[in-house]
């Protein structure tokens, strides 16, 4: 059994930036040896930790699909000293690996029903790992209708642009895009996500739910999706900014008697309301 306090080797295979100001990067990474990528195995809501060498480790939600393979996708604000260094990263560089960690979303139980997907901002990234793996050939017919509700301050803060145009074209997957205030140019919906997401009112009938964005996005959209009769047990959200190291050693991803690294980060919102300062 591999040694989960081990980084594995892993290296930089692409970059781009996701916004002008370059404070949002997506890194594609590949496996240095080929066994170590045979034995990753992970589904959508998991998260790594990526390290470099005297510097230290971070915890990133996997952004990428199990159904894509060849390479693991992290989006990276640069925030703080770990994140800046690997802003500094070049493609072609090597870097340490650490994981998968913490649970997934449960798309066994969703088989057969309708999935709403809800995200804010640079939150999106594991549910870009979800909606893809549910739009996959392998997987699509499993499921019913999928419904993708994702805001942002402004257009230039969302993620996957380029993804997100080919998925509007696309008739297996109804896509609401959404920016807190009107930019000239922008011709698709304007309003917070808590308030769009009552205005589209999707249906709860045989659906459910997956939340993930800013606390506070979260807090507002959860009472909205109560309003409109989904049942606290078929919402599903992701605590992931509450990720430490992974393992459940360092103490400081508790919320009362649950680690999100071990329990999560993927909770049901009928666990968080058994859950102190969930949010």
């Amino acid at each position: 059994m591999r040694n989960s306090y081990i980084p594995i080797p892993v290296k930089v295979s692409k970059i781009i930036s996701e916004t002008e100001d370059k404070t949002l990067r997506t890194y594609d990474i590949a496996f240095c040896n080929e066994k170590d990528e045979e034995n990753f195995n992970y589904l959508p809501g998991q998260f790594c930790e990526l390290s470099i060498l005297g510097k230290g480790e971070a915890p990133f939600g996997i952004a990428s699909s199990p159904t894509e393979r060849d390479f693991l996708k992290f989006t990276v604000n640069r925030a703080g000293s770990v994140t800046t260094e690997i802003h500094y990263l070049q493609e072609g560089e090597e870097i340490g690996l650490r994981g998968p960690f913490g649970n997934y979303y449960p798309v066994e139980k969703f088989k057969g029903e309708n999935i709403v997907i809800i995200s804010g901002g640079f939150a999106f990234t594991t549910l870009r790992s979800l909606a893809v793996y549910l739009r996959h050939p392998q997987n699509r017919g499993d499921y019913k209708n999928i419904t993708i509700i994702y805001g942002a301050r402004t257009p230039d803060l969302m993620l996957y642009k380029d993804e997100l145009s080919e998925w509007e074209k696309q008739d297996d997957v109804k896509l609401y895009l959404t920016i807190d205030k009107p930019v000239d140019g922008w011709d698709k919906m304007v309003g917070f996500v808590p308030t769009v997401t009552e205005k589209i009112a999707p249906s709860p009938e045989k659906t459910w739910v997956v939340v993930c964005g800013p606390p506070i996005m979260i807090k507002f959209t959860l009472p909205v999706l109560s309003k409109l009769g989904f049942p606290a047990e078929r919402i599903y959200t992701s605590l992931e900014r509450r990720m430490k190291c992974g393992i459940g050693k360092c103490g400081r991803c508790n919320i009362g008697s649950k680690y999100v690294c071990l329990d999560g980060p993927v909770f049901s919102y009928a666990e968080l309301l058994e859950l102190p300062e969930a949010f």
